[in-house]
């Protein structure tokens, strides 16, 4: 079998691009060849929020990466759509997370699946992104049409994929885990090696920076518990992709400033086992989510979670079993940290984690893939 991924890689960094390449990786396992086609042009810097889209370490050397995409450039789309065409793969693998790749992505889909051959298969993150626009729903609605079937990473968007298609086949499968990020780091080493405190506690908010992510509502938590008292502080470690000064003058308003550690900076993927390391519990309080690639590096670093009840969150997180499910509000989340410490749950939630982390096996995914491509043949 001869599978192309289309879609985020090296030289590229981020979530999306640890996902395609360890989704090639675990087909590779599986003794089928895989290439990715990954861009030359992702986004245009003017659009792009943070400082760089690109990898700063040295990338994979065990996957066949061709640089060939532009996202914005109708000529490119034609080219590597017949490029694809003509090498005849068995499957195009396309995972969708942003209508602003839908031309791109459905004009490529619709020109590969002439050939008669190739099954178009996308893996879907978002279909209505969480931050909206007025041509979002135009987009992904031709998207939907240059693809054959669906993979649904939370239940939430395969059910907003309805209001695109409901014939075409899709299957359920939850985010894999990010296992690709090194082993534990011991909390001691982690602490050591981040210059931080070891008498203190930590609370970690992981990843890229958006409002929808929450992060002022876990600040405004800090406010309604005594958490110093407890000697528990909050690492927030990522790099801003909306107003940051929203957020420092809200730490500043309610004198969290000796409470709350910033670490404003794209986490480099040798850096990432560190922060986890480093931290007792990892808090999600999205305002709006399908899922997050964040709890599948916190199952395989094996860190209890607390998420909010929104989109598909809690199907991954069971509640109180490895970490909690709260209501989005200040509130409920300072109760419920507070409490992890407070009676000491970790030793409860670690051995639950150990069990709970086998369902996100790689195999899963790529399972899933290949069935829905016997479905459509």
């Amino acid at each position: 079998m001869n599978i192309v991924i289309l879609g985020t890689a090296f030289p590229f960094r981020g979530g999306l691009a640890v996902y395609n390449e360890r989704l090639a990786k675990a087909f590779q396992e599986e003794d089928i060849q895989v290439r990715i086609h990954t861009f030359k042009l992702q986004y245009p810097s003017i659009l792009f929020p943070g400082k760089t889209q690109y990898a700063d370490w040295e990338g994979p050397k065990d996957l066949d990466i061709e640089v060939s995409v532009n996202s914005i450039n109708p000529f490119n789309w034609l080219n590597v759509g017949k490029k694809i065409k003509e090498m005849k793969p068995d499957i195009l693998i396309m995972k969708y997370w942003l209508p602003f790749m839908a031309p791109c992505f459905g004009t490529i889909g619709r020109i590969v699946k002439k050939n008669k051959h190739t099954k178009v298969i996308s893996i879907l993150d978002n279909i209505i992104p969480h931050e909206k626009n007025i041509v979002d729903r135009i987009f992904s609605k031709y998207f939907v049409g240059g693809v054959d079937a669906f993979v649904g990473m939370s239940k939430s968007v395969l059910s907003e994929l309805n209001q695109f298609n409901t014939t075409k086949p899709r299957a359920f499968c939850p985010h894999p885990l990010y296992d690709n990020f090194g082993k534990k780091v011991k909390k001691e080493e982690a602490i050591k090696k981040l210059n931080l405190d070891p008498k203190q506690k930590y609370i970690l908010f992981f990843g890229l920076i958006r409002d929808y992510k929450g992060l002022d509502l876990l600040i405004e938590s800090f406010s309604k518990k005594d958490f110093a008292k407890e000697n528990i502080k909050l690492i927030v470690a990522g790099e801003f992709y909306s107003d940051q000064e929203k957020y420092t003058k809200l730490i500043k308003d309610l004198n969290l400033e000796d409470q709350i550690i910033l670490a404003n900076k794209f986490i480099p993927d040798p850096e990432v086992g560190l922060y986890f390391g480093a931290a007792d519990i990892i808090a999600q309080p999205y305002k709006t989510a399908t899922q997050s690639g964040v709890t599948q590096i916190g199952y395989h670093f094996e860190k209890p979670m607390l998420v909010t009840n929104v989109g598909g969150l809690a199907e991954i997180i069971p509640d109180e079993k490895v970490g909690y499910v709260v209501e989005p509000n200040p509130e409920a989340i300072a109760e419920k940290l507070f409490e992890f410490f407070a009676k000491d749950r970790a030793e409860d939630f670690n051995t639950n984690l150990l069990e709970e982390k086998k369902k996100y096996e790689w195999s899963t995914m790529t399972k899933t893939i290949l069935d829905l491509y016997q479905e459509i043949q």
